[in-house]
């Protein structure tokens, strides 16, 4: 699908082309092509002279790939975009180019960074100027949505928090509490990558010299957002180390008890094993195999023998 943007009266107007009649009547300041099918990317060439490679969103690409600038002048920034939709949170590769003053993304699916752009485009007069505006806008939105994204999993691990943190964790507690850490940190992990990969983007847009004073200036603030974004993620990683190993003792605690409950049984059932192995011994000369008592008092011994140890394992407190 083509998206193109055009500017009027300083705002951002989108429209759907499904033609290539509907794409030769507009100047845009940006092109954006959502999983776009062959015909459509011919369509962007025949139009803006612009061919846009089979590869071009690829996972595999090398660094020094993803941040160049052309003899011509075209600019190209490859960039990960996190989606983070409660579920399968993501990494998603995009595609900018740069060529004569507009702007061409291509990328898989939708992104809630570019539809967060878009509505704020069409509410905020002169958000936009050009192509390069969009841009940053775009990196600065992701900054954003990163820093949003940052609070929910601290939201979650405080929700977590108040469960590990309590008397009395169960298994199952122990464990549905290890599964939504394992999310948060995988999220975590997701959105540092995205920052990092955003930081190295915007400051190749700052060498490459693009931009005016103003766009300059937007480019160093979004890079000082980004360090407070990496100073978070990193307390957000010991919070989650510190809840995992919480978790994981509490777990080693509950199988503790178990294994305390077999040893206080085994050491209570030695002594009434060796009373039945002696008078089960088969020697001539044993007075109580004789005697009418015999039997009950074998058995009270045995008792006596469990009890003995027991309650002076209760007494200790070895079986709380």
């Amino acid at each position: 699908m083509l998206n193109v943007f055009t500017l009027s009266s300083g705002r951002l107007f989108q429209e759907e082309i499904d033609t290539p009649e509907g794409l030769a009547h507009v100047s845009p300041v940006w092109v954006d092509l959502e999983a776009p099918t062959p015909q459509e990317k011919g369509w962007v060439q025949s139009r803006f002279g612009l061919t846009i490679p089979d590869d071009v969103v690829d996972e595999d690409l090398e660094e020094s790939a993803r941040f160049y600038e052309e003899d011509n002048g075209e600019l190209h920034i490859r960039s990960d975009f996190l989606i983070d939709d409660g579920e399968t949170p993501r990494n998603v590769r995009v595609a900018f180019i740069v060529r004569n003053n507009i702007l061409f993304s291509v990328h898989g699916e939708d992104l809630p960074v570019f539809r967060l752009l878009r509505l704020r485009a069409r509410r905020i007069p002169a958000l936009i100027e050009d192509a390069k505006d969009v841009l940053l806008k775009l990196y600065d939105a992701d900054a954003e949505y990163s820093a949003d994204a940052l609070e929910g999993i601290y939201d979650s691990l405080e929700k977590v928090s108040a469960r590990v943190l309590k008397h009395d964790v169960d298994d199952r507690a122990a464990g549905e509490a290890l599964s939504a850490i394992a999310h948060e940190e995988d999220l975590n992990g997701r959105i540092r990558r995205n920052v990092m990969d955003t930081r190295r983007a915007v400051s190749f847009m700052l060498r490459s010299r693009m931009l005016n004073a103003e766009q300059f200036e937007e480019a160093r603030q979004i890079l000082r957002d980004i360090d407070s974004l990496d100073s978070h993620t990193a307390f957000l990683f010991d919070k989650i180390n510190f809840l995992m190993d919480a978790t994981v003792g509490f777990i080693n605690i509950n199988q503790n008890k178990i294994i305390k409950i077999f040893s206080v049984a085994s050491v209570a059932l030695l002594p009434p094993t060796l009373i039945a192995s002696v008078y089960g011994m088969n020697f001539q000369h044993m007075p109580e195999l004789s005697q009418r008592w015999g039997y009950p008092f074998a058995l009270t011994l045995m008792a006596l023998s469990v009890a003995a140890p027991l309650l002076y394992f209760r007494k200790k407190g070895w079986m709380r």
